[in-house]
């Protein structure tokens, strides 16, 4: 196993980033189709074929996700998904053509870099073409190229994130994995250890309290404080935590959608404050296999496996845009 969404037999991930305009987009090929869901719980989302994914609706399989940043202008970026597909005959069959379905998600990542470059139906098109079913890369890289996190006192303050994956053997055969990329208001934390990962980079640095780890702020206390309530509705507008989780278990729509409604408790245990009204976050999941599974069981280890990829997110982000990583802070704060 690589630890990652790519365990999953039929899925491929590829990237495309633009490291320049510090935009990207991450694709989640299952060429073959898996069985879709969704749960969208933010308050401000920006999606593409999400009505379709309800169990009452017709089309039962799709053939990838798109995550991408550039805000709604990102959704452009699954039309060269499409593109690629129809290429390859892959798509919901109509008699007249193939017919792609590529849901997608977007998150706000133009306030970092160049705010005229976005995810392009070209970037959509290469990141399906560097797809692959190997351990992709993670970080500051795809749709996690300009994500940040710890944005309540602005970018100056905030903390480099990017996009993460894990995955879980749970037994039996049965797997879950997920990707995610995390581009949230608040902090991050370790739901084991209970420790900030990253978030608002405090004014008071290490070198002030001898410590080699970098120093936060409290995104919770900062909004409980006058400053924090004059800065939130700047601040709420700049977020959004996408992500999708898959599994060879064998679920029908229902059981899908409630796959992703029980993955979206990994985004509550991590991330503080999450599901804001300014919030896009989106969680997908997919169905790929024919292992008979217990709904509940691979649930509970879909939210560990959405913990373990927001920590991957946070642990593997690169300083772009100016806004350090966790990494980058802390060689920073030693010099």
């Amino acid at each position: 196993m690589t630890n990652s969404i790519t365990d999953i037999s039929g899925i491929k991930v590829g990237h495309a980033s633009d490291f320049i305009g510090v935009t990207g987009c991450t694709v989640i090929l299952c060429e073959h189709g898996a069985v879709a869901g969704v749960d969208q719980r933010g308050g401000g989302p920006g999606t593409r074929e999400i009505a379709l994914l309800n169990p009452v609706n017709h089309v039962e399989k799709v053939h990838a996700i798109l995550l991408a940043g550039g805000s709604a202008f990102g959704l452009d970026a699954a039309a060269g998904v499409m593109r690629f597909l129809e290429e390859k005959e892959i798509g919901y069959q109509t008699g007249v053509a193939r017919i792609p379905i590529v849901p997608a998600a977007i998150l706000f990542d133009l306030n970092i870099g160049d705010p005229k470059v976005r995810p392009t139906a070209e970037m959509g098109y290469l990141a399906c073409s560097n797809a692959t079913d190997q351990d992709p890369d993670q970080g500051s890289i795809g749709a996690g190229t300009g994500a940040t996190v710890g944005k309540i006192l602005g970018m100056k303050h905030a903390t480099k994130s990017g996009i993460g994956t894990a995955s879980i053997h749970i037994g039996g055969g049965v797997k879950v994995g997920a990707i995610v990329a995390v581009n949230a208001i608040g902090d991050v934390f370790d739901p084991e250890s209970g420790k900030l990962v990253a978030g608002v980079r405090s004014r008071k640095s290490s070198s002030d309290t001898g410590s080699t780890e970098p120093q936060f702020s409290d995104t919770l206390q900062i909004m409980r404080s006058l400053i924090g309530k004059s800065l939130l509705s700047l601040a709420e507008k700049a977020n959004t935590v996408i992500g999708v989780v898959a599994t060879n278990a064998k679920f029908d729509k229902a059981y899908t959608t409630k796959l992703a409604q029980m993955a979206q408790n990994g985004v509550v245990r991590s991330i503080r404050p999450a599901n804001t009204m300014h919030d896009g976050d989106t969680l997908f999941a997919l169905s790929t296999g024919k292992r008979k599974a217990n709904i509940n069981i691979v649930g509970a280890f879909a939210a560990q496996a959405v913990q373990q990829s927001i920590l991957n997110a946070i642990l593997n982000a690169k300083s772009l845009g100016g806004v350090p990583g966790i990494s980058e802070f802390r060689t920073s704060e030693n010099q």
